[in-house]
């Protein structure tokens, strides 16, 4: 069984869809953010930057293994069960160099030009111009990358599509308006939200935490 901490933002839903994805019995344990629980003691026992998601294998080798940070969870989950990564070679590491490209490029940037222009009661401008136009930038590269393959690590769906969906949605809902003049100019990713966004396990991940 694995023991999955998660809440509800594109972070949190990345690896519940793996876990459909690949059938794994898990068990959901919220960490409400917006109540600070990441920060209680027994959840930095499992999580020690205080963040969502994590996981707790209680039957990996040797001793219940804990895991935080969700590219290394998908990563482990991907070569636990043998799926959505190859074991080697070029499409091994493309996938790996998107995943990455996700975990440390698309989705701070999302964040933060999620607090400066939507959450934030003050609207600072100089942030909120800085982070749109990187916005626009990353998402000009996925766009690219997208009229080269069907997802991001070539013809098969990977965990790079996994940790990037999640983000590139909310690019298209919760900052939709913000993104709109650069997302009206980006069919590819139009078009991948679709096919990966029909998979039924991801319609089942996206919908965990049920709040």
């Amino acid at each position: 069984m694995i023991k999955l901490y998660t809440w509800t933002t594109p972070n949190g839903r990345k690896v519940p869809i793996m876990l459909e994805e690949l059938g794994l019995q898990y068990e959901v344990h919220t960490v409400n953010i917006g109540k600070d629980e990441q920060f209680a003691p027994a959840y930095l026992a499992i999580s020690p930057n205080n963040k969502i998601p994590a996981i707790i294998d209680e039957d990996a080798p040797g001793a219940p293994l804990r895991m935080f940070e969700s590219g290394a969870i998908l990563t482990y989950l991907a070569e636990k069960t043998g799926r959505f990564l190859a074991p080697s070679g070029i499409a091994r590491y493309t996938a790996l160099e998107w995943l990455h490209w996700q975990v440390g490029g698309l989705a701070p940037m999302l964040g933060q030009l999620g607090f400066y222009a939507v959450r934030s009661s003050e609207k600072a401008p100089l942030p909120i111009k800085r982070f749109t136009e990187e916005a626009d930038r990353l998402l000009g590269v996925l766009d690219r990358r997208l009229s080269e393959a069907n997802y991001l690590g070539g013809d098969d769906y990977t965990i790079a599509d996994i940790a990037a969906y999640p983000w590139t949605l909310a690019a298209t809902t919760f900052l939709g308006e913000v993104l709109a003049e650069s997302l009206s100019t980006k069919p590819e990713i139009h078009r991948w939200l679709k096919l990966v966004g029909d998979r039924p396990a991801v319609k089942r991940g996206m919908i965990v935490p049920k709040i």
